[in-house]
């Protein structure tokens, strides 16, 4: 029996009726692959239009291991106390792994994939289930959440959410393609898709929710429910507002919140992202 197999039957049936110790050994086993980036919450697809489908099952193996842990003290010292399950330590990294891991708070959770040349400024978090690819960059007080999914060279700026999507097990989670740009203080949730070579301005808050609008293009994107909100790729999406018609919104001149994309990517805007690369 495969190990897709194995997880999904162990995920249905009561965590009390289980072989602990055979059941541990086939969430280690997925952990490992986790851990190396051979199995992943999500992967790219040419049979749909967001071109990402959800491995459901391995949502299903990170869940697995949360019921088959048990809490310990993971306490630094008597002044620091932290306690967690034991199947989640933290990663284990060494300098082989060529990620940089600048010091000052940062924690990343096991059973995340980190690939070589990533930076992760201080203080930042990598929940469960993350995959994050080479030459990104994770800025301080960032949060990249469980099973999001970061491609190559993105930049995740100061003070970002990337919201974490592990139930229910068949929801998108949140990616961000290669070469993505995302401003500080920026939130990107409920399994929203930002397509490659994408500006995300400073503060724009992308959900499920809530409408993008598209005044290049005249379009307005939103999640229906066959699929997520997808912003074009190299959409530039900054902060704006919309009016309110209801008579009680005019008198008091109220606006809604709404994203807008104001242009695409172009030399003078790659220019600008490039001053990063600097830093490296």
């Amino acid at each position: 029996m495969g190990l897709r197999e194995q997880i999904e039957q162990l995920y249905e049936r009561d965590v009390k009726t289980l072989d602990r110790p055979a059941a541990l050994r086939v969430f280690n086993e997925f952990k490992f692959f986790l851990n190396g980036g051979e199995v992943r919450a999500a992967q790219r697809s040419t049979g749909n239009k967001s071109g990402w489908i959800v491995n459901d099952w391995v949502k299903k193996g990170i869940l697995l291991g949360f019921r088959l842990g048990e809490m310990t003290d993971v306490s630094s010292n008597e002044h620091f106390r932290y306690f967690d399950k034991n199947t989640y330590p933290l990663k284990r990294l060494t300098i082989d792994h060529q990620v940089r891991v600048v010091p000052g708070g940062t924690s990343i959770r096991d059973g995340c994939f980190i690939a070589k040349g990533v930076v992760i400024m201080p203080p930042a978090y990598i929940n469960v289930g993350a995959y994050v690819d080479e030459g990104t960059m994770i800025d301080s007080h960032a949060l990249v959440g469980s099973c999001a999914q970061i491609g190559k060279r993105v930049h995740i700026s100061a003070a970002t959410q990337i919201g974490g999507v592990l139930e229910p097990v068949g929801a998108m989670p949140v990616i961000i393609e290669d070469d993505v740009m995302v401003g500080g203080n920026c939130g990107i949730y409920e399994g929203t898709i930002v397509k490659r070579r994408a500006v995300i301005g400073a503060g724009v808050v992308l959900t499920g929710s809530t409408p993008v609008y598209d005044i290049v293009n005249n379009a307005i994107y939103r999640r229906t429910p066959e699929e997520p909100l997808v912003i074009p790729e190299g959409a530039v999406v900054v902060q704006g507002s919309r009016h309110i018609d209801a008579a009680f919104a005019r008198q008091h001149h109220l606006a809604l919140y709404t994203p807008i994309i104001i242009k695409y990517r172009d030399e003078k805007t790659d220019a600008g992202t490039a001053l990063e690369e600097s830093l490296r």
